[in-house]
Parts: C-alpha cells; sequence; structure tokens
C-alpha cells in the first residue's frame, strides 16, 4: 500500500465517519439538558453563585 492511497484511505474515513461522529456528538450535546431529571441539576447549578446570599 502506497502512501497516496493511505492518504485517500484515511481522508475518505474522516470525511465520511468522522461527519458521522462529529454530529453524533453535537445531538448529544443539545440534548443533554433536556434529559429527564435534568431540570433540577440546571437550576441548582444556575443557582449556586447566590447560596451564601440566601443563608443570612
Amino acid at each position: 500500500m502506497s502512501t497516496h492511497s493511505t492518504y485517500d484511505l484515511l481522508r475518505h474515513l474522516a470525511d465520511s465517519w468522522g461527519l458521522l461522529a462529529m454530529m453524533l456528538v453535537f445531538v448529544v450535546l443539545i440534548a443533554w439538558p433536556f434529559r429527564k431529571g435534568g431540570r433540577g441539576r440546571s437550576d441548582e447549578a444556575a443557582t449556586m453563585i447566590f447560596k451564601d446570599e440566601n443563608d443570612g
């Protein structure tokens, strides 16, 4: 197998499977905050910086 054909093979894999993998990661990251049970954690994280102000 020559260097040129190895490059072509790797480029083809990156063009097809790499794009698919990036799209899958994108969809998972977009959907993650909307999963069941995520609302409470998101609200807690959003108000965490005000915890000390509400205590006293």
